[in-house]
């Protein structure tokens, strides 16, 4: 057994393993340790070294930031299982972890068992990434995303994206569940985003925070145009091919940090600037992408109106069992506008 100090004093003990962190201590909270350099005796607690791997591993989970080699060697693990590149990369939101399922010639790799992954908490993320073929696409999805709630910095909630850029992914597919503040939006419709309102950055937070690697991308990468136009008029027009074009919107999305809903005096403040919907992810990760050139499509399922008046109904409250069951309802129409969208990709790229 080896010794670490938590921040409040009292002794953690970390048995060996296989080497490997995963990025969360038990997949509840987050571990906060700090490591001894050359353990010795702790409160008449006998401690040895841990080994090179495990001393690698436990770094990375303190850290915020993922380096290059560390998200490279996360990528060639994932490569060297699937045994393909894919060119599209998924990330399935709340309740919409069916757009993984459709995907044929599947090879599944749980996050706990790759390398220097973290763990998804939240009810309605699998925690698993899925690499195979959709649409006649290589196409990896993440069953589950990290959010800044759950305790891990935004580094560590988008780094999954620096991996699926070194896996190959030039297209990044991100999805969410979100609160409708535009009131002409019903529950079950689709926004297609093409801006967003980072209200997390307004606040000084970052998933490029830290010191620059230009392997990844700019110093200062510019954000003007995040959501790529033709992806986004592509899903309009087959959206009017399902039949649900009164469904499909073109908005502004915006990141708070959660996990408690907004206020009424919060949501009105949001959509006097401009913002349509609502959540509580996926900035960083559209950050992350653009980051490193990847081109940004991005929606989110509207899973609950705001409510923007005062009342003291009980009924008009969110909460997270009417996202997962609007999710569930709509997941077939949002399976089918992705994989339209990736077949037309495809055979463009053909």
């Amino acid at each position: 057994m080896t010794g670490y100090n938590n921040s409040n004093g009292s002794e953690v003990t970390t048995s060996k393993g296989n080497g490997h962190s995963n990025g969360h201590s038990n997949g509840n909270k987050s571990a906060d340790y700090t490591a001894q350099e050359n353990p010795t005796k702790s409160n008449g607690k006998i401690q040895c070294d841990l080994t090179p791997e495990e001393m690698r591993a436990l770094k990375v989970l303190n850290e915020d930031t993922y380096p290059y080699e560390v998200i490279q060697e996360i990528a060639d693990f994932i490569t060297k299982g699937a045994g393909v590149r894919p060119k599209i990369g998924i990330i399935c939101g709340s309740g919409l972890g069916s757009l993984a399922d459709i995907i044929q010639d599947a090879r599944i790799f749980e996050y706990e068992k790759i390398p220097n992954f973290p763990v998804s908490t939240v009810e309605g993320h699998a925690g698993k990434l899925v690499v195979g073929t959709l649409e006649g696409a290589t196409v990896m999805a993440m069953q589950g995303r990290f959010h800044f709630y759950e305790g891990y910095p935004l580094a560590k909630c988008s780094m999954p994206v620096r991996v699926m850029k070194l896996c190959g992914v030039e297209y990044l597919f991100a999805t969410n569940a979100a609160g409708g503040i535009n009131p002409r939006y019903a529950v079950g419709d689709i926004m297609l985003m093409h801006d967003h309102v980072n209200m997390l950055g307004f606040a000084g937070n970052s998933p490029l925070q830290g010191p620059n690697d230009p392997r990844f991308g700019p110093r200062f990468p510019a954000l003007t145009n995040s959501y790529n136009k033709d992806l986004i008029n592509k899903a309009i027009e087959i959206g009017k091919a399902m039949g649900i074009e009164s469904n499909v919107h073109v908005g502004v999305y915006s990141c708070l940090g959660g996990p408690n809903y907004e206020t009424i005096a919060e949501l009105k403040a949001l959509r006097m600037m401009g913002v349509d919907a609502v959540g509580m992810s996926t900035v960083h990760e559209v950050i992350t992408a653009r980051h490193c050139d990847m081109k940004v499509f991005a929606f989110s399922l509207i899973t609950n109106k705001c409510a923007t008046e005062y009342s003291d109904k009980k009924d008009e409250e969110a909460n997270h069992d009417e996202v997962m069951a609007v999710a569930k309802n709509r997941q077939k129409a949002c399976c089918e506008l992705v994989s339209r969208l990736i077949r037309e990709i495809h055979t463009a790229s053909a």
